[in-house]
């Protein structure tokens, strides 16, 4: 096999395929998979191991496949199955035609432990799951022998056939590997290989009542698929020596490897599938879509692009030791990227009432302004101004410090791509004081340009104009959790953060948005970048999710 050098990034694993190749173990052969089990969506940390699989096989021109690893029917569904496929392409990479079940194998898989029993390494345990548990043992004491072990192979055969043919009620027996009870790593003392379970399965149906384990069915797939290198996270690392065990027992020829990797820990975010189920389950999330949520569905629908996914996995690398990784950087991933890509618009999220009393009452002007600053290949757009506008809340103050570059008394401002303003005066609500109108006046020499008199204007604001703005709902998005590593929390719910959703109904965005298309991003001027949601935008009613606001403190973080 040719490698390819261009660009190509290296770590542990690479230098291990490396070194294989040197010495040409496996023909050459580079085969890896990504074998998620369909039980719930794929989150951030899946992308990394996508990322990591698809990119060893494109890098060394090998192949990956996609397998679901579907051998536990509760919570398995096709709904999940078509999300993971989706998820993935949509990340940018493709596996042809090996797309792979391990139901696919179940009969081939059965036959495998028909094998251990005929060579003496499985038996039937009649032991209920607790007195499995009593006589396990400890890390600092050796487990018991089941008082089944020691059953004859014919009585083995005859009672695993009676499971699969569903004589038993579900817990009544178990297949166990033979192994050792004593071994200092507890996952080698005797574990269940298989399980009497009336579960109705996804994809087979009623065909099948015991199902295989985990441990016993993804190994076994690996060798069936011709996979070369097993990449899995830590926490399968005690469980290698199983997966070793039952492939030297029952594969010839080429055997695959398996090879841990850290996976990816980030901060104010919980990533265990059984935490996100119980998030979604529970109602403290609107679905596995909902934009607070890590997965690549969430991502998406807030805004976030394959791209700066991909970036992001590639700059946190592959580690051998866990660590939690800044979830500024992944923010900073999507800001770099929709940076570059990401259409100018203009949008009040708090409006106060500009009335510009020196304007003429029925004038519209248009003004021509560029998309993108930096890239003019992204065309310009027309922006109406009137004589009445929106501007934000916060762009006007009554008593302003001194390094306030906004409007208050006496003080002139620039509209972004127009004119310059001049604050004359302002209307209250006389039960609370708030200020419900300002009245200004405006400058028509300065359209785009300086003060002809010479006078400095410092503060540039946004702006809509209250007869062409379009009403658009705004949903602003923060970080789910209120603390840094809510995953070490056991009650981790204690520290969801109440404020991760505002829903702004009574902003305006500029009348270009008005049908701007689910899924597009832009950044609003001074605001932050924002998606139009897929879901729940209508004709004409926009609705908009904060991605990411415009401050990047990673960036500071990695310069110092």
């Amino acid at each position: 096999m040719t490698q390819d050098t261009t660009s190509n990034p290296t770590d542990f694993i690479r230098d291990i395929i490396d070194d294989d190749l040197k010495t040409n173990k496996n023909n050459g052969k580079v085969a890896t998979r990504f074998p998620p089990e369909p039980n719930g969506y794929i989150h951030i940390g899946h992308a990394k191991s996508v990322c990591l699989n698809f990119g060893i096989a494109r890098q060394y021109q090998g192949t990956c496949n996609l397998r679901l690893d579907d051998t536990d029917p509760a919570g398995e569904s096709m709904e999940f199955v078509e999300s993971i496929i989706h998820d993935i392409r949509w990340l940018g990479f493709d596996w042809e035609d090996r797309l792979f079940y391990a139901s696919d194998y179940f009969e081939k898989i059965y036959q495998f432990a028909i094998e251990l029993i005929k060579s003496g390494n499985a038996y039937v345990c009649s032991l209920s799951p607790d007195e499995i548990r009593e006589l396990r043992g400890t890390f600092t004491e050796p487990g018991k022998d089941s008082p089944y072990r020691n059953r004859t192979i014919e009585e083995n055969l005859d009672l695993f056939g009676r499971m699969r043919a569903g004589e038993f009620a579900d817990g009544a027996h178990v297949l166990r590997a033979k192994i050792d009870m004593a071994a200092p790593n507890i996952v080698m003392r005797d574990p269940i290989i298989y399980r009497i379970k009336r579960e109705p399965h996804y994809r087979t149906g009623t065909k099948w009542v015991i199902y295989p384990m985990y441990d016993f069915a993804h190994c076994l797939s690996d060798a069936l698929e011709g996979i070369t290198y097993s990449i899995c996270t830590l926490e399968f690392e005690n469980n290698r020596p199983l997966y070793d065990w039952i492939v030297e027992r029952l594969i010839t020829g080429l055997r695959p490897r398996q090879i841990e990797f850290a996976r990816l820990n980030l901060s104010y975010t919980v990533l265990s599938k059984r935490r996100l189920i119980e998030l979604v389950q529970e109602g403290h999330v609107k679905g596995w879509d909902d934009p607070r949520m890590p997965t690549v569905t969430g991502l998406r629908r807030r805004g976030y692009t394959p791209e700066a996914i991909r970036n992001f996995c590639a700059q946190i690398g592959v580690a051998k030791n866990d660590n939690l990784i800044d979830v500024a950087l992944l923010e900073h991933c999507i800001r770099e990227d929709l940076n570059e890509h990401a259409p100018r618009a203009m949008c009040v999220l708090h409006p106060l009432r500009v009335v510009i009393d020196n304007y003429p009452e029925n004038q519209v002007e248009q003004f021509e302004c560029a998309n993108h600053p930096q890239n003019p290949e992204m065309g310009t757009r027309k922006i109406p101004f009137s004589k009445v506008l929106y501007i934000e809340q916060d762009d006007f103050m009554e008593n302003p410090p001194k390094k306030y570059h906004r409007l208050g008394p006496g003080r002139e401002v620039r509209l972004r791509n127009s004119y310059v303003i001049k604050f004359e005066s302002m209307v209250k609500d006389d039960r609370t004081g708030n200020v419900l109108e300002l009245h200004c006046t405006y400058d028509p020499d300065t359209l785009n340009g300086p003060p002809a008199d010479g006078r400095k204007v410092q503060g540039v604001i946004h702006w809509v104009s209250a007869q062409h703005g379009i009403p658009a709902e705004i949903r602003l998005y923060d970080r789910l959790f209120s603390i840094e590593d809510p995953g070490s929390e056991e009650n981790f719910v204690k520290y969801l953060n109440p404020n991760s959703l505002e829903i702004l109904t009574t902003c305006y965005v500029e009348q270009n948005l008005k049908n701007a298309e689910p899924g597009n991003q832009y950044q609003f001027e001074r605001l932050g970048y924002f998606c139009v949601d897929a879901k729940d935008t209508a004709a004409g009613k926009p609705v908009f999710n904060r991605v990411v606001q415009l401050r990047d403190s990673w960036a500071k973080i990695a310069k110092n």
